[in-house]
């Protein structure tokens, strides 16, 4: 899938593994203002992560039981 534009911006963020994940969202989008994070947690059964569809605006947030962030986010 190509996405305009994508290249020229932050995809991915190794280093907020470990954050706490509303903190995580907010420097997700303040830092690339064309994706929305959306916090899920590890396990989920939510039908739009099931169908796990490539999207370029759109960040998964993992976090575990405390609300970390348990792997790195990306756009996808």
């Amino acid at each position: 899938m190509a996405c305009e534009g994508i290249e020229s911006r932050k995809q991915s963020w190794p280093e907020l593994v470990g954050v706490d994940g509303m903190e995580a969202e907010a420097t997700i989008e303040r830092e690339n203002p064309v994706v929305n994070a959306k916090i899920i947690k590890v396990g989920s059964t939510d039908p739009e992560v099931i169908h796990d569809i490539f999207r370029c605006d759109r960040v998964w947030v993992w976090v575990d039981e405390q609300g970390l962030v348990a792997k790195t986010p990306q756009i996808g």
